[in-house]
C-alpha cells in the first residue's frame, strides 16, 4: 500500500513493453484492461487515504525530497487521476470491437503499447512532484500520442498527427525554457522546494520571464483559443476510441498542470503583480467559448463538431480561473471532471456510431434514433449535459460558474455564459433532428445497436452524467477543499 503513488505510474509503463512482446490483439486488449482497472483502483485508493490521512508523499529510491524525486498526492492530484484512470478503463474495455472499424487487427496490439504509455504519461504529470518529471512525462503522453492520432484510417490522419507534433513540440520547449529559468535561479526542481524559495526571488525579471514561457507553453498544450488549432483536426482523424480516450484526458490534464503551476508554486496572487492574467483568461475564455460554438454549429462532421465543443468547454474552465476567486477555481475544478464525463460518453458513442455505420457526417445519422436507439440516447443525454440541463453534471458546472461570476461582481460574464448554453443547444439539436426526424437512408437503413461492450462502457458514463448531476458531495466537497487549499496559498 505504500508504494501505490508510484504504482499508479509503473504498473502502465511496464505493460507497454509486455504489450508489445504479447503482439496478439485480443490478449492485448486484455491485458490494458485488467491494467487500466488496476490503475483506476489505486486510484480510488489514494483518493481514500488523502481523505483519511492527508497528503501523501512518496520518496523514489529513498531519497529525501528535495535531493531525490517526489510523488506527492494531494486532494487536487487524487481527484484528477480517478477521472483519467477511470475513462482509461472504459475506453479500454470499450476497445475490443470499436477499434475494429479504424484500426487494422494487426495493428492493434501496437495501439494498445502506444496507449499504456500515454496513460502513464498522463498520471506520472499528475502524481510527481518534481518539475523536471513534468516534462519528461509530458513527452512521453505526447510522442504516444501523436502516434495514435497518426493510426486513423484516414490519411489526413498523418496531416493531424503532424500538426500536433510541431503545435507540442513548441509548447514543450516553452515549458522546458521556464523550467530551466527556474532552476537557474532556484537550484531545485522540487515543486514545494521551488514554492519556498521563489518568494525571495520573485522580484526578479527572470521569474516573469519562466512564469510567461509555462504559461503559453501548457496553454498549447490545453488548446486554449487562439492555440486551439492542432485540435479539431486531431480528434476528428485520430480512431474513434483514441478520440474518446483523448478528449475526456489529455486536455483535462493540462488544466490541472495550468492549476498546479500557477497555485502550487509561482502562488495565487503572483500573476497579479505581473501582468493582468485573470482579465487575459477571462477574454480569451469567453472568446474560445464563443468562436468554437458558432463554429461547432456548422460542422458536418459530428467529430470534428463535438471536437469544436471541447474548445469551447476548455474556455469555460479558463473563465473559471479567470475570476480568480475560490469559487470560480472550484467551478473550474468541477467542470475538469464533469466534462471528461460528458466527452468521455459522447465520443464513445460516436465510436459505436463508426463501427455499424462506417462513419460520423451527419448523413451517417440519419434514422439512427430508431436503428441504434441506446447509442442515440446516450448522445442525446451528452448533448444535454453540454447544455448544462439540470439534473446532468453540466448544470451543475455551470451553475458554479454563474454563481463565481456573481460573487466577482461579473454579472456581465454570468450572462455570457448563459447565452454561450444556448449555442450549445443548437449544435446539439442538428444531431438530433437527423437521428430522429429523417428517415434512415442507403447509409443507415442496415444499422443496428453497437455491441453490448461498447454500449455497458458508455453508458457507464451516461450514468455518471446522471449520478454526479445529482449526488454531487464527492466532486463538490472535493473541488471545494482542492480550491480553497491552492487559493490560500499553499503548495
Amino acid at each position: 500500500m505504500v508504494h501505490l503513488p508510484v504504482l499508479q505510474v509503473v504498473i502502465p509503463l511496464m505493460a507497454a513493453p509486455a504489450l508489445l512482446l504479447l503482439n496478439r490483439p485480443w490478449q492485448s486488449w486484455l491485458l490494458t484492461c485488467l491494467v487500466t482497472i488496476t490503475a483506476f483502483a489505486i486510484s480510488v485508493s489514494l483518493l481514500g487515504t488523502v481523505y483519511s490521512t492527508g497528503t501523501i508523499s512518496y520518496e523514489l529510491g529513498g531519497w529525501e525530497p528535495p535531493w531525490g524525486i517526489e510523488y506527492r498526492i494531494d486532494l487536487l492530484s487524487a481527484y484528477v487521476l480517478l477521472i483519467v484512470s477511470g475513462v482509461a478503463a472504459l475506453v479500454a474495455v470499450a476497445s475490443r470491437q470499436g477499434l475494429d472499424a479504424d484500426v487494422a487487427t494487426d495493428k492493434q496490439p501496437t495501439l494498445y503499447v502506444l496507449y499504456c504509455l500515454c496513460l502513464a504519461g498522463l498520471l506520472g504529470i499528475v502524481a510527481t512532484g518534481d518539475l523536471f518529471n513534468v516534462f519528461v512525462f509530458l513527452e512521453i503522453s505526447s510522442l504516444s500520442t501523436y502516434a495514435l492520432i497518426a493510426m486513423g484510417p484516414h490519411r489526413r490522419a498523418l496531416w493531424a498527427s503532424y500538426q500536433y507534433l510541431v503545435v507540442g513540440t513548441i509548447g514543450a520547449t516553452f515549458l522546458l525554457i521556464g523550467i530551466g529559468f527556474i532552476y537557474s535561479l532556484t537550484g531545485t526542481l522540487n515543486m514545494q522546494d521551488i514554492a519556498a524559495r521563489l518568494p525571495l526571488v520573485d522580484a526578479d525579471r527572470t521569474v516573469h520571464t519562466a512564469f510567461a514561457f509555462i504559461v503559453v507553453g501548457v496553454c498549447l498544450k490545453l488548446a486554449l483559443f487562439p492555440l486551439h488549432f492542432w485540435l479539431p483536426n486531431a480528434y476528428t482523424y485520430a480512431p474513434s476510441i483514441v478520440t474518446a480516450f483523448l478528449a475526456a484526458t489529455s486536455t483535462k490534464v493540462a488544466v490541472y498542470l495550468l492549476i498546479r503551476l500557477h497555485y502550487s508554486i509561482f502562488g495565487a496572487n503572483f500573476a497579479l503583480d505581473v501582468l493582468p492574467l485573470n482579465l487575459l483568461f477571462l477574454i480569451l475564455g469567453l472568446a474560445g467559448v464563443f468562436a468554437a460554438s458558432l463554429v461547432a454549429v456548422q460542422q458536418p462532421n459530428v467529430k470534428r463538431l463535438f471536437a469544436y465543443s471541447s474548445i469551447a468547454q476548455i474556455g469555460y474552465m479558463i473563465v473559471g480561473l479567470g475570476l480568480g476567486t475560490v469559487i470560480g477555481l472550484q467551478a473550474t475544478l468541477l467542470h475538469l471532471f464533469n466534462h471528461a464525463l460528458m466527452k468521455g460518453a459522447l465520443f464513445l458513442a460516436i465510436a459505436g456510431v463508426v463501427y455499424r455505420v462506417g462513419g460520423s457526417d451527419l448523413a451517417h445519422f440519419a434514422g439512427l434514433g430508431r436503428l441504434m436507439p441506446w447509442t442515440m440516447a446516450a448522445i442525446v443525454i451528452g448533448g444535454l449535459s453540454l447544455i448544462g440541463v439540470p439534473l446532468t453534471v453540466g448544470f451543475i458546472s455551470k451553475w458554479y460558474l454563474v454563481l463565481g461570476a456573481i460573487e466577482a461582481g461579473l454579472w456581465p460574464v454570468a450572462g455570457l455564459v448563459l447565452i454561450a448554453s444556448v449555442l450549445a443547444l443548437f449544435y446539439v439539436w442538428r444531431i438530433v433532428e437527423v437521428a430522429y426526424f429523417e428517415s434512415p437512408t442507403a447509409l443507415t437503413e442496415s444499422a443496428r445497436e453497437a455491441p453490448l461492450g461498447m454500449l455497458l462502457a458508455t453508458w457507464v458514463l451516461v450514468g455518471a452524467n446522471i449520478y454526479f448531476g445529482i449526488d454531487t458531495e464527492l466532486t463538490r466537497q472535493t473541488s471545494e477543499l482542492a480550491a480553497q487549499h491552492l487559493m490560500g496559498g499553499q503548495p
